[in-house]
């Protein structure tokens, strides 16, 4: 996979030193007229030789192949379907666009033109989430309830209610809180559940962004509970609840971390299969994916990216959250 990454914010400079040990080589950076240095430093860093302050230039850059769309959100639709059509794969940080509509436009231009198109997602794709999923749900009986809590003070938040404007909370750049830490929680529910019966989004707004909220999931038989703040902090927790016993890990649902087993006869078990760096996971997943051409799995992948983000802008919505996106 020969990398080229459009932006230089906090992910971007999060993910790239790892990259090469994951089987991954970054090749070229794109920003902005403004934001030279930002990009000269990051390919320094990574060995790219391609440095553009548009990213259509980096887009035609025969020296990629893939595109990593590392951008704030209401860009991640226009970077993906000029790279897509553009005959380069995608990989683009969450969530895969503004709203569902267009998600599924992209994954419709990913399927017409035969391009790989990943959302990256670390949650379903990291070992300790697909332990519980896979093995440990299975012990616990019938599922009663879950719940999963997604509570962090943004540091953005003080300059907000001070009047200041930033991406995070902005509704014309899909910020707040149910597209950011609320989108970790829906992808650990529904990735568990599968779709559920209903759902809604009782939200705390402050001009016209959802600061932080709580989504209800209704499932045959058991409610989940997921909590997203950004306007207020308290432990992360993601925990289910059966007739035979609980699981619980004390982490967020992005990292999904140690997960302790409880049986109702006693039985306490405790794992952890932890990858050193959080984002390992999903990038080994797409270069096994590229390298094999395994476009099925990657569709497959995409549909539950297009499921999460069908439940999560139809709940949003209703809430009174509406984005210019949602209106075109």
């Amino acid at each position: 996979m020969k990398l080229g990454i459009v932006g230089t914010g906090m992910i971007a400079q999060m993910v790239g030193p790892n990259l090469a040990s994951w089987g991954v080589e970054a090749t070229a950076v794109a920003g902005t007229p403004n934001t030279v240095e930002q990009i000269n430093d990051l390919a320094d860093r990574l060995g790219a030789a391609g440095r553009y302050t548009d990213y259509h230039d980096l887009i035609a850059d025969p020296g990629v192949d893939t595109v990593y769309v590392a951008v704030p959100n209401f860009l991640h639709y226009a970077v993906s379907e000029a790279a897509l059509l553009a005959g380069k794969d995608v990989v683009c940080e969450k969530p895969l666009a503004s709203n569902y509509e267009e998600a599924a436009r992209l994954a419709e231009v990913a399927r017409r033109e035969g391009r790989f198109l990943w959302e990256a997602v670390v949650t379903t794709r990291q070992p300790n989430f697909r332990l519980v999923r896979d093995e440990l749900l299975p012990r616990i009986g019938t599922v009663k309830q879950a719940f999963v809590n997604y509570s962090q003070y943004s540091s953005r938040y003080d300059a907000f209610c001070a009047g200041e404007v930033l991406p995070a909370f902005d509704p014309a750049k899909a910020g707040g809180a149910i597209m950011d830490l609320g989108f970790y929680t829906l992808t650990y529910t529904i990735g568990l559940f599968g779709e559920p019966m209903a759902a809604k989004y009782l939200a705390n707004i402050e001009r016209g962004i959802d600061t932080s909220g709580v989504a209800i999931l209704e499932y045959d038989g058991f409610r989940a509970v997921n909590l997203c703040s950004k306007d207020c902090g308290a432990p992360c927790v993601c925990q289910v609840q059966g007739s035979d016993g609980y699981i619980v890990s004390n982490s967020q649902p992005n990292l999904c971390g140690p997960v302790t087993l409880h049986l109702n006869d006693g039985t306490e078990e405790v794992y952890d299969r932890s990858l050193p760096v959080m984002w390992e996971g999903e990038f080994r997943e797409f270069v096994r994916q590229q390298g094999a051409g395994d476009l099925d799995e990657c569709y497959r992948q995409l549909d539950e990216s297009l499921l999460v983000s069908r439940i999560q802008n139809t709940i949003r919505r209703e809430a009174g959250v509406i984005f210019p996106a949602d209106q075109q």
